[in-house]
């Protein structure tokens, strides 16, 4: 049984590795039973759904709302999503008591 009666399969991570340390990543996100959530291609370029803008929007947000993240490149097609993120070193502020 290819999916285990699950909708995921099973995870392709290194189960050793911990991917929130710092480093380069991509990450593919795909809709559910591969539906064309996110927009068609039209003459060769992709036009975005509303969904696909969304997914845009909150892409583009990722590293304004978390300071340790900055994104590469990335491309949405009508079915997924590819990107590039890199987790940067965090920089620990400590404050001295007074």
């Amino acid at each position: 049984m290819k999916f285990k009666n699950r909708y995921r399969i099973e995870s392709a991570r290194l189960a050793s590795w911990d991917y929130s340390s710092p480093g380069w990543y991509f990450v593919t996100v795909c809709t559910k039973n591969k539906e064309n959530f996110f927009g068609d291609v039209v003459c060769g370029e992709m036009c975005l759904s509303k969904a696909g803008k969304i997914v845009s929007e909150e892409w583009r947000k990722t590293e304004i709302i978390r300071s340790n993240v900055a994104l590469d490149e990335w491309v949405i097609m009508p079915n997924h999503i590819h990107g590039i993120l890199v987790i940067l070193e965090r920089e620990i502020n400590v404050e001295t008591p007074r």
